[in-house]
């Protein structure tokens, strides 16, 4: 059955509106060649959405042509402003952005254990109202929050998770009443980490792969045929959880000890480094585990290569060799469930272990598991979060603004 006039204008609009969402501005001539639609089909659009104030002229193809056809047609960025927050146990990070996904402002403020939720709630908001007046924006269209613990898949609610402070829950709650008129969207961290990993990190040819985050905890996401999977409780990817040989105990419904949290969280991979003989950080939270797995990284450089057989002696390759062999654990247990072909080590301590801790993962696995699986290195890291919630509000207000598209 044929589309109906105004469902073909719709379709053709949004596939020229994403055209210049991916390409950037574009002549009405090449408008044309790129979506194979008629001359007066395409100038009725380039009308049509200059006319809905979603595009605008923004220049010429060339000094020497002049004329309807030079003109080159970009989207509107200011049409709206969008928020992204990564809220962690620690504090607030915060950027805003246009309408295109162009970074205007960005802004963080620390949160204390001792903050009480109210001024937590209102030190946060502080800083998304802060960047928002930096980046010159009236008001935001949409938020994009990412945050650990579980979504209810049926509100889009943060659930209460044990071990997370209180204010996480208060501030999802309060930003819409805070900023009236925007939309506001919660996801977990890991999801929107492999969302970003998909679109702009590791993970950009692949329709099917896990992510494992590895810092402060650690979890995972799984992306199947290029969809997110949830789960029927939102909790698909609770990896901290997952039973494990040499931890000794095991997890309980409100406390992951015992689980694979205690062999590869960050106080596990911090320990580790001083069983080693490794240089301390300050911290054992994630940038802390990230640092001492960066240092490792850099002195295993400068020691003599192990052999095969037995484990290798010098500290930094026996801090990279356990630590990989403890990811693998984990690792593969998933691989032989899903089988996904390729594993993403995510996280700060992903990005900081890099091609030779993924390399080591990747061998042991090998060794583990007959399914043959690539082990790669986060591109993004621990600012993965905050792309994620930028990409899902961008996606959120586009369609809003633009009309809903197939992804």
């Amino acid at each position: 059955m044929p589309a109906s006039p105004s469902t073909a204008r719709a379709i053709n609009d949004r596939a020229a509106l994403r055209l210049l969402q991916q390409e950037g501005p574009l002549t009405a001539g090449r408008l044309k060649q790129l979506t194979g639609l008629s001359r007066p089909t395409v100038a009725d659009l380039v009308e049509r959405l200059t006319a809905s104030g979603l595009i605008t002229v923004v220049g010429e193809s060339g000094e020497q042509r002049r004329g309807p056809n030079a003109r080159l047609y970009g989207i509107v960025a200011d049409r709206a402003h969008l928020a992204a927050l990564d809220v962690r146990t620690e504090g607030v990070f915060v950027l805003v952005s246009d309408l295109v996904g162009r970074v205007l402002a960005e802004s963080s403020v620390p949160i204390g254990d001792d903050a009480g939720t109210g001024p937590a709630v209102e030190q946060a908001v502080a800083a998304v109202e802060r960047a928002a007046k930096e980046a010159g924006a009236d008001s935001l269209h949409t938020v994009g929050i990412g945050a650990p613990g579980l979504i209810d898949p049926a509100t889009g609610d943060l659930r209460d998770s044990v071990g997370l402070p209180a204010w996480h829950r208060s501030l999802a709650a309060a930003l819409p009443e805070r900023l009236p008129g925007a939309r506001v969207t919660v996801e977990n961290e890991t999801n929107l980490a492999a969302l970003a990993e998909q679109r702009e990190g590791a993970a950009r040819d692949r329709g099917t792969f896990v992510l494992l985050w590895l810092g402060h905890g650690v979890g995972a996401a799984v992306v199947l045929d290029g969809t997110l999977r949830r789960g029927a409780s939102g909790g698909t990817g609770e990896i901290g959880f997952l039973p494990v040989p040499g931890t000794g105990s095991l997890p309980s419904a409100t406390d992951c000890g015992g689980g694979f949290h205690s062999l590869t969280g960050a106080a596990a991979i911090v320990s580790l480094a001083a069983e080693c003989g490794l240089p301390v950080p300050a911290t054992a939270d994630g940038p802390g585990a990230a640092e001492a797995v960066r240092g490792a990284v850099a002195r295993a450089a400068d020691e003599p290569a192990p052999p095969a057989v037995p484990a290798p002696a010098a500290p930094a390759h026996r801090f990279l060799h356990t630590l990989a062999e403890r990811i693998a654990v984990g690792a593969a247990s998933v691989v032989a469930v899903l089988d996904p072909g390729c594993v993403v080590l995510g996280g700060e301590v992903g990005r900081a272990g890099g091609a030779p801790l993924a390399g080591l993962v990747q061998e042991r696995l090998r060794r583990m598991s007959p399914l043959p699986t690539e082990v790669r290195p986060s591109i993004l890291g621990g600012a993965a979060v905050l792309r994620g919630a930028l990409l899902t509000a961008r996606d959120r207000a586009q369609d809003e603004l633009f009309g809903p598209a197939e992804r």
